[in-house]
């Protein structure tokens, strides 16, 4: 089984095709995490609706405590023996789990690219794949064993923890397979937390980083350093 989990905060123009998108998965042994933090804009009503008529749903709620936190609920309740992650405002392709799944063993997660859409139109239509496994910092285009999780969680509280989860993951050894597939659609939503440049918690983010590799081995600082380096120079770019 594999437990797909998808944190939602005021995503409601988005969540039904998201939704949608995994319920004609071609690899049916599912089980669909919602998580609402808190929404003010329906998106919890339209949640519960999928989930009333498909037992594979879900639904958990919490106060509102960012992304971090609805992921880490997601994982608590998580069942399936590999675990992903799809943004409310996003999409996959009705064979992605069927391709990572079948791509998967021997490695601790598999590691695939995306296409950037805007509503129902591709803005890249080759996409873009990832040339080394430290590319993308993502939690999202992985299918991760169950296993290989267990003791890692997102930081709470702060933005751009995806970044800080993949540098774990990676300075954990874990081992990884690239595939040629461009299957999770990344929606241009205007209104994400990323959408716009914020120096304050970009300041947090390097300090969080430089911090973590002084308590790792020679051998997994490079990681990190270099994580941080490629950030800098794509949010001055930005």
């Amino acid at each position: 089984m594999i437990s797909i989990i998808v944190p939602i905060y005021n995503a409601g123009s988005y969540l039904p095709a998201c939704i949608e998108s995994l319920l004609v998965q071609t690899e049916r042994d599912l089980q669909i995490i919602l998580v609402d933090d808190g929404s003010t804009d329906g998106s919890c009503a339209i949640a519960q609706s999928f989930a009333t008529h498909d037992p594979r749903i879900v639904l958990l709620q919490q106060p509102h405590a960012g992304q971090s936190a609805a992921r880490n609920l997601g994982l608590a309740h998580a069942q399936g023996e590999y675990i992903a992650f799809v943004d409310a405002d996003d999409r996959i392709e009705s064979d992605w789990c069927e391709r990572h799944l079948a791509a998967i063993a021997g490695v601790d997660y598999v590691q695939s690219g995306y296409k950037r859409v805007r509503d129902t139109e591709d803005c890249d239509a080759k996409g873009c794949l990832p040339k080394h496994r430290y590319q993308f910092t993502s939690p999202c285009m992985r299918l991760y064993r169950r296993q290989t999780l267990e003791g890692l969680r997102f930081t709470e509280g702060m933005i751009y923890e995806d970044v800080l989860f993949s540098t774990e993951l990676w300075s954990s050894g874990a081992t990884c397979r690239l595939i040629p597939y461009t299957g999770y659609l990344y929606t241009l939503n205007p209104a994400s937390t990323t959408a716009v440049r914020r120096p304050e918690h970009e300041k947090r983010l390097f300090a969080s980083l430089r911090e973590k590799a002084h308590t790792l081995p020679w051998r997994y600082r490079w990681i990190v350093y270099f994580t941080i380096i490629r950030l800098k120079l794509h949010f001055i770019q930005s």
